[in-house]
């Protein structure tokens, strides 16, 4: 149902761009002030984005596979947040939770770019 290997790449992608994030709100005050939630989903979409993309094999696994994605590459980041004190602690379940929603909406995304990529478009 879920493929791992297409799975691990888009997760590998955004973990990569949430540790970056997490860093940079870090050094940076102003980036976790404004911009570490929006970031945090919009990466988390993203991921979940071109799984389904890449996956293309219905909407319910592309959103299924997004959430997962998108949840697994949030999770690491938030609680490198939460331990450098950038971030409070309870914002570790809910951002995780926040993440899992987004990648799963940015899943939905990808299997109607596979559809229409499949399509000719």
């Amino acid at each position: 149902m879920i493929n791992n290997r297409i799975l691990l790449r888009a997760t590998i992608a955004g973990l990569v761009l949430q540790l970056v994030l997490a860093a940079t709100g870090h050094f940076i005050p102003w980036v976790a002030i404004n911009l570490f939630l929006f970031g945090r989903m919009m990466i988390s979409a993203t991921a979940g984005y071109l799984y389904g993309m890449d996956f293309g094999r219905g909407y319910v696994v592309g959103a299924l596979g997004g959430a997962i994605g998108g949840g697994l590459c949030a999770l690491p980041a938030i609680a490198l947040s939460v331990v450098l004190g950038d971030t409070l602690a309870p914002m570790l379940s809910l951002g995780t939770g926040i993440c899992i929603l987004t990648g799963g909406v940015g899943g939905g995304f990808g299997q109607w770019a596979a559809s229409l990529r499949k399509a000719g478009y």
